[in-house]
C-alpha cells in the first residue's frame, strides 16, 4: 500500500477577496504562511518520502514550508498548476461564472474554454496523467505529498472517488491548507480523507 497526501496552498490575498486566480503568481498572505506552517508540521509527522507541487509561487511557498519540516526537496511541476482561468483570471469568481456559466464547469459543459485558457475538459486530462504518473510511480509503501490547488483536489477527488466532474464542482470549495488522503492498493485507490483541516487552529480556517 502506497499513501498520497494532497494538500491546498495557504491563504492569498486574491482567496480573501474571491478571485479567479487561475496561474497568476500571487503570493500568501500572513495567514496564508502561517496555514503553511501549521500543513508543514502535520506533514512531517506523517514521514513522507517524497514532496511534488504545482509551479504556482502560492503553491511551492506553501511547499518550502512543507520542505522545512521534513527535509525533502520540493519538486515542482505544471502538471498540478490550478486551471488557466484565460481572460476570466482575475474577476470574481461568482461574477465569472455568472457572466458565462458555460465556463464554470459545475454544469454538464466540460468542454467550454476561456479565451487562452482552459476548458474543464482540458484541466481534468492534465490533472489526469499527472495523478496516474505519481500513483504509478510510486513504490509499495512509501508516502508522497502533494502541494497543489482547490481544482486539483476536486478533480482527484472524483478520479479516486468515482464522481463525476460536475459533482465535485458544484462544492463549496476547500479551505486552504485543507489535506486530503489517499491510499493505493493496486489496481484500485481508496479516499481516506477529504479536506481534513484538524492540523488548523480555528484562527486559519475560513472566516
Amino acid at each position: 500500500m502506497t499513501t498520497v497526501l494532497l494538500a491546498r496552498h495557504g491563504e492569498t490575498g486574491w482567496n480573501r477577496r474571491g478571485l479567479l486566480q487561475g496561474w497568476a503568481p500571487i503570493r500568501l498572505t500572513d495567514r496564508g504562511r502561517e496555514q503553511a506552517a501549521a500543513l508543514a508540521g502535520a506533514l512531517a509527522d506523517r514521514d513522507p518520502d517524497r514532496l511534488v507541487c504545482s509551479d504556482l509561487e502560492r503553491a511551492t511557498a506553501t511547499a518550502e514550508a512543507v520542505a522545512e519540516s521534513t527535509g525533502l526537496d520540493p519538486v515542482p511541476a505544471r502538471t498540478w498548476r490550478e486551471r488557466d482561468a484565460g481572460f476570466l483570471q482575475g474577476l470574481p469568481a461568482a461574477e465569472a461564472f455568472e457572466r458565462f456559466p458555460r465556463l464554470a464547469g459545475g454544469g454538464e459543459t466540460l468542454d467550454g474554454q476561456p479565451e487562452s485558457g482552459e476548458s474543464v475538459q482540458e484541466f481534468v486530462s492534465r490533472v489526469e496523467r499527472g495523478w496516474t504518473g505519481l500513483r504509478d510511480d510510486l513504490p509499495a509503501g512509501e508516502t508522497a505529498v502533494v502541494v497543489t490547488h482547490g481544482g486539483v483536489l476536486s478533480v482527484v477527488t472524483a478520479l479516486v472517488d468515482d464522481r463525476s466532474v460536475p459533482e465535485v464542482f458544484q462544492g463549496d470549495g476547500l479551505q486552504n491548507c485543507a489535506l486530503m488522503e489517499v491510499t493505493v492498493r493496486k489496481p484500485g485507490t481508496t479516499l481516506v480523507r477529504e479536506a481534513a483541516t484538524g492540523h488548523l487552529d480555528a484562527r486559519l480556517t475560513r472566516d
